[in-house]
C-alpha cells in the first residue's frame, strides 16, 4: 500500500527532515534555491575564505538544476535536475554550513551520505525527463547571486507541490541500495 504524499514547506526545519524517510514522496512547496558546480565552489570558496553567502542558505533546500530561460507568461523555462554526484565534493561542507536539503537526480557517494546523517540533512530525488512539468511548479523565479554564471546562477525559486522522492534520509538509509535489495529479493523468489 502506497502512502499518500507528504506535504512540506521550504525551508526546512529539523523536525521536517527527522521524520522523513527514504521512499516518501513529498509535495514541496516554498523556496528551493538552484546551484550547480560553479556556484557549488564559489559557495565553498567563500566559507573557506570566512566570507558571507550573498543569500543566507541556512534551513534552505538546494535545487541542483540550470533553469532554462522563461517562456512568455511564465516565470522559468523547464527546470530539471542535475546529476548530484557533480556536487559531492563540495556536499558536507555546505552541509555543516547549515543547508537542510538538496534536490538532484542519482546516487550520492558515502561520504555525502554520512555528512547528511551528521548534519541531520535529506537529499531528495527528482525525476529525470520531467524538467517542462517542475517548471511549471514554479511560481516566481529571480537570481540571487553569482549572475554571472547564467543558467548556473543561483536563482530563488518559490515553487508549489513540485513533486519529489526522499533519496537519503537521517537514519541512513538509501532508496537506491533497498530498491536494488529489493529487486534481488524478487529474482530469487522467481
Amino acid at each position: 500500500m502506497t502512502r499518500p504524499p507528504i506535504r512540506l514547506r521550504s525551508p526546512l526545519g529539523p523536525e521536517d527532515v527527522e521524520r522523513l524517510r527514504a521512499g516518501d514522496q513529498i509535495l514541496l512547496s516554498g523556496i528551493l534555491y538552484t546551484a550547480r558546480d560553479a556556484a557549488h565552489e564559489r559557495l565553498v570558496d567563500l566559507l573557506n575564505e570566512g566570507k558571507a553567502f550573498p543569500v543566507d542558505l541556512r534551513g534552505q533546500v538546494l535545487y541542483y538544476c540550470g533553469p532554462t530561460p522563461a517562456r512568455p507568461g511564465r516565470p522559468i523555462g523547464s527546470a530539471g535536475p542535475t546529476t548530484a554526484s557533480r556536487m559531492d565534493r563540495y556536499t558536507p561542507a555546505l552541509l555543516g554550513y547549515g543547508i537542510r536539503g538538496m534536490i538532484g537526480k542519482g546516487r550520492r557517494s558515502l561520504e555525502v551520505r554520512e555528512a547528511i546523517q551528521r548534519c541531520r540533512a535529506v537529499y531528495f530525488g527528482a525525476v529525470e525527463g520531467t524538467a517542462a512539468l517542475l517548471g511549471e511548479r514554479v511560481r516566481k523565479a529571480e537570481v540571487m547571486a553569482f549572475a554571472d554564471l547564467g543558467a548556473e546562477a543561483i536563482h530563488r525559486l518559490v515553487v508549489e507541490e513540485f513533486p519529489v522522492v526522499v533519496v537519503n534520509d537521517v537514519v541512513g538509509a538509501d532508496l537506491y541500495e533497498e530498491g536494488q535489495a529489493r529487486y534481488r529479493r524478487i529474482s530469487v523468489e522467481h
